[in-house]
Parts: structure tokens; sequence; C-alpha cells
């Protein structure tokens, strides 16, 4: 990140973290679950944005993200792949982000936008399978992904505690 200094537009000075295009990026560390942390704290390794992995890179990577309690992270992973990947393929990438933000405001305490979220990822995954007739793409069973979704959103929904990321971890080519 470069320094945080630069005119503003209205002469005042400009005190946002800036990357070296300039663009407004939050430098603060983050904890597993993408949670921003002081400045100068131990924070987790952030995931490279724009990386274009191999369809199988991206389920096994995000895999091993979901496993160690990040689907900040791996929802990271699956948004490069909606970003980068076929057109045809953008709404399954994208329905698997939001399953891995769903499981992150679950995780954080948000009942609301961890329900909502692991839902609409659910039936993104659902719709895409049934739409081009892939139900096991890259090895993924998107039924059972879709089931474990659902499932954990009615568990928090009723009031279910705190979600452990790691304990509550999708299995993406297997039993959830």
């Amino acid at each position: 990140m470069s320094d945080t200094s630069s005119d503003g537009a209205d002469g005042t000075d400009d005190l946002r973290d800036r990357d070296g295009a300039g663009r407004a990026r939050n430098a603060r560390p983050r904890d597993g679950l993408g949670r921003p942390l002081p400045y100068g704290a131990d924070g987790v390794a952030r995931q490279p944005e724009g990386v274009v992995r191999a369809p199988e890179e991206t389920v096994v990577e995000a895999q091993a993200l979901l496993d160690e309690g990040k689907p900040f992270h791996a929802h990271e992973v699956f948004e490069d792949a909606w970003k980068s990947g076929p057109d045809e393929e953008r709404a399954l990438w994208r329905g698997l982000a939001q399953l891995a933000v769903g499981l992150t405001h679950a995780a954080r305490g948000n009942v609301t936008g961890g329900t909502r979220l692991l839902r609409r990822g659910a039936g993104g995954v659902e719709e895409w399978a049934a739409l081009t007739g892939r139900e096991r793409p890259y090895g993924m069973d998107l039924a059972g992904v879709a089931a474990w979704a659902r499932g954990l959103g009615d568990e928090v929904e009723r009031g279910g505690g705190d979600v452990d990321a790691r304990a509550r971890a999708p299995r993406l080519r297997g039993a959830s």
C-alpha cells in the first residue's frame, strides 16, 4: 500500500489508504473472517485479487480456506473465478461466493445477512445446475452444498448461536 497523503478534491488532506494506482484500498490488517483490525495488529494474510486459476485449482484452494475457517478468503477465490471465468460459469462461481460470504456473516453473528446469503447462494448453484444439467462440475456436489447452506441458514435463523466457520465449513466435493 502506498502512503495515505494526497490532496482531496476539497483541498483537505485525503487520508485514505491507496494502492499503487491511487485507488482507495483499506490497508488495515484483517482477521480470519475478514473483519478489519487496528493498524499494526497481526492479521491474516489477504488473498491476492484478480488471480486467474483453473477451475479445479479454485475448488481446491477455496476448500482449503474453508477448512481453515476462512470463508471470507474463500469468497475472494470464488470471486476471482466469477470475474475471470467463462460467461456460462459466472452464476456458478457467484453462487459459491455468496455461500462463502453467508458463512462469513453467520460466523460474525449477522443472522439476517448470513441467512439471506446462504439461501441466495444455494438457490444460485441449484439454478445453475438445473440450467446447465451439470450437477457435479469440477467434482463439486452442488446439491449437497445447497442442502448444507439451507440447513445452516435455517439453524442460524432459529438462533443456533455463534457459528464456528471451521467446524461448519461445507465439503464442496462430498458430504457437508
